[in-house]
């Protein structure tokens, strides 16, 4: 009897060994994944004006993330200038000519670069007023002298005119002019014609004895055929009866 309990036992015990391997899988061993890569910088920079006049300010504004280091490069500013910047803020800037700022941001995810431009323009210089002409001077100043009926001196109310002339003249030596003695239409055409030369040197002998030169001055007599009226009354006659300058 005491060899099949032997063999028994034997059975058993290696019955219960493959059961148990066979419940004991080999386990696989797990590593955990490296962690994800730093998040890469972003950056925005503007200008507002993007345009201004010469010594006139524009404002920067910048917005960035990921970034511990913020500086903004151009000329006339560098980071040594301006130190490190907040990640997010504005700058008042004055260029004195057309610039290119540009922004960096630099993080543990790499480093990011934007840019703005500022255009600066010189503003045109006030406009010079032209000096006036000869001519314009002439026809601003020198004024036409004007006759009784049938005469050739010069009228009381007249004096002050011719005076203005004479003064004028004196001062602009280079002006030459023509005195037209003129009638109105009453009278015969010689008649007139003597008139308007008698009227024609009484203006110019007033502006010699008024310190304009004599060399400056020529005369001719239009008598009644050169009026700038054609009524027949006595305004329009009044029109005609004058020493009329000319150039």
């Amino acid at each position: 009897m005491k060899h099949p309990i032997i063999r028994v036992t034997l059975i058993l015990t290696l019955s219960t060994a493959v059961m148990l391997s066979a419940c004991h899988k080999p386990q696989v061993s797990s590593t955990a994944p490296p962690p994800p890569p730093p998040a890469a910088p972003t950056a925005s920079l503007t200008a507002s004006p993007q345009a201004v006049e010469k010594g006139q300010p524009t404002t920067l504004t910048w917005e960035t993330a990921n970034a511990n280091e913020v500086s903004i490069d151009a000329a006339g500013i560098t980071t040594e200038t301006l130190g490190l910047l907040q990640p997010t803020g504005s700058l008042q800037v004055t260029p004195t000519d057309s610039t290119t700022y540009t922004l960096y941001a630099q993080g543990a995810g790499g480093k990011e670069s934007v840019s703005a431009r500022v255009t600066v323009t010189v503003p045109a210089p006030p406009a010079v007023p032209s000096e006036p002409s000869e001519d314009e001077l002439f026809s601003q100043n020198v004024k036409d002298i004007y006759f009784d009926f049938d005469n050739a001196d010069i009228r009381y109310d007249q004096q002050s005119a011719i005076e203005r002339d004479a003064a004028f003249l004196a001062r602009h030596v280079k002006i030459n002019l023509t005195i037209e003695g003129t009638c109105d239409e009453r009278g015969s055409i010689e008649y007139n014609l003597a008139l308007g030369d008698k009227r024609a040197n009484a203006v110019k002998e007033t502006l010699v004895a008024g310190g304009v030169s004599s060399a400056n001055v020529k005369t001719i007599s239009f008598g009644k055929e050169k009026p700038v009226c054609d009524e027949h009354d006595e305004s329009c006659w009044q029109q005609n009866r004058r020493g009329h300058f000319s150039r």
